[in-house]
């Protein structure tokens, strides 16, 4: 349509020996003929696409240009609806750049997860978001919404996720959630009653019940949009200042909780089902599996920077069971998130079963974490033999960066004194070395601690790490 316009107007432009008012005419016609040109030639540029509210200003304010430009009408029709594309592009690819994420100014964690030099040591901590900050509570009493009240809206995710971020000076901030909300997405309730921790009052009562009760497969994206919106507004909060972390629970974790409804009581449940009934437990599991390749893979779509998998019920399954049942797991998750998102860092941890930060290293983990009774040194010799024998399949195609491990009974309030809590992390530094280390804690804070001792020791992590690297 806009080379039909173009023609006409040209054809009339023929008409230049013609009296005056009709040279005036075709003039006129000319200038319409052009500025249809270029409306039509801008629209179909664009066609598809929904444009934000400064890209259609945009949009209006080139159209208006090149409508009252002078040297457009002095164009061929070629060059009109080049520069007509020229400027449907401009506007497009500004609204893209206002709501593209923004580039990390913080990526130390980024860079040590993928085998690079870091000026210093990266630190963040387990369950850095909640309880253990007076924010946490006077949010929750402002809203009026307990834990699990808060993670059923972005906007109370997003917020409880910046305020450490706020208050510390860490390297990476995690998405607030909970390690139960893949088994709600496939129907499982949970509860959080006063006191008693989070809990599944109804778990799955027979080996039956993993066909009646339990989807074979979930849009995770449906399911847990909340969770994934939240990722999205957390990221524009964030603005760049420092990755985030997206998570889940491994599968045998989640299925320790659908079969046994809490970490304190009938903790025998789940490894008496891998043991009874085989068939339906790898069943569960492969859902499972499934579900949390899905799940990580939407926060990474939607702006998640690393993904950390927390098998954080290794304490409750046998050596021979995890082996069996729980590493082919995480390494599915591993091979599968690698395939779909190749420079994503990937993090693991398996508390209570950190016999398996060899395997979980040359399965293709980027950073293992050691819980507190893991062995520093030892961790970190074996983890390089292993390498040495047999490159592993992560992004540094060398021994994987370790993560953790301060006691976290340190950080509690009047446990010990600023400088011990420095004098701890200086020894942490020395017995890992401050390269290849995301330094952490052995499990997670508990709310219990002072957020005065907790900035020592990310101050002194940063402080003392960064003088080792320098020499």
């Amino acid at each position: 349509r806009a080379r039909s316009v173009g023609r006409a107007a040209l054809s009339l432009s023929a008409a230049r020996h013609a009296p005056a008012k009709l040279r005036r005419t075709v003039r006129m016609v000319m200038a319409v003929g052009a500025v249809i040109a270029v409306a039509l030639a801008m629209a179909a540029e664009v066609q598809g696409y929904a444009m934000t509210r400064a890209g259609g200003a945009n949009f209006v304010s080139g159209l208006s240009t090149f409508s009252s430009s002078s040297s457009l009408t002095g164009l061929p029709l070629s060059s009109r609806a080049c520069r007509a594309r020229s400027v449907g592009r401009g506007a497009l690819s500004l609204s893209a750049a206002q709501h593209a994420p923004a580039k990390l100014r913080n990526d130390l964690m980024v860079r040590v997860a993928r085998g690079e030099k870091a000026e210093k040591t990266p630190v963040w901590l387990f369950r850095q978001a909640g309880r253990h900050l007076p924010e946490y509570e006077a949010y929750k009493k402002e809203t009026g919404c307990n834990f699990l009240q808060l993670l059923d809206d972005p906007k109370h995710v997003a917020e409880c996720t910046m305020q450490p971020i706020r208050r510390y000076n860490l390297d990476a901030a995690i998405l607030f959630s909970d390690i139960l909300v893949v088994a709600e997405a496939l129907g499982i309730k949970v509860e959080m009653p006063g006191g008693k921790g989070i809990t599944v009052p109804h778990p799955l009562a027979s080996p039956s019940e993993v066909s009646t009760r339990i989807p074979a497969s979930i849009d995770v994206k449906d399911k847990l949009s909340h969770v994934i919106d939240a990722v999205k507004l957390i990221k524009k909060e964030l603005d760049g200042k420092v990755p985030l972390i997206g998570f889940s629970a491994a599968p045998w974790t989640l299925m320790y909780y659908m079969v046994g409804g809490s970490s304190k009581k009938n903790q025998e449940n789940g490894e008496r089902w891998l043991k009874e009934h085989p068939v339906e437990s790898q069943k569960l599991l492969d859902i499972l599996t499934s579900t949390v390749i899905d799940y990580m893979s939407a926060q990474v779509e939607a702006g998640a920077d690393m993904l950390q998998v927390f098998e954080a019920m290794g304490d409750f399954i046998s050596r021979d069971s995890f082996y069996k049942y729980a590493m082919p797991c995480m390494e599915k998750i591993a091979k599968e998130l690698r395939a779909r998102h190749p420079n994503v860092p990937l993090l693991v941890f398996p508390r209570g079963a950190t016999y398996s930060l060899v395997d979980l290293q040359q399965v293709g983990y980027d950073v293992v974490t050691m819980d507190t009774a893991c062995p520093r040194e030892e961790t970190r010799t074996a983890l390089k033999l292993a390498a040495d024998k047999n490159t592993p399949p992560n992004l540094a195609r060398a021994p994987a960066a370790l993560q953790g491990n301060l006691d976290v009974k340190l950080l509690a309030r009047g446990a010990s004194t600023k400088e011990e809590v420095r004098e701890a992390a200086r020894k942490l530094l020395e017995e890992l070395g401050a390269g290849a280390l995301i330094a952490n804690l052995g499990e997670g804070l508990t709310g219990k601690e002072d957020p005065e001792l907790v900035a020592t020791f990310i101050d002194s992590i940063h402080e003392i790490s960064e003088k080792m690297l320098a020499k």
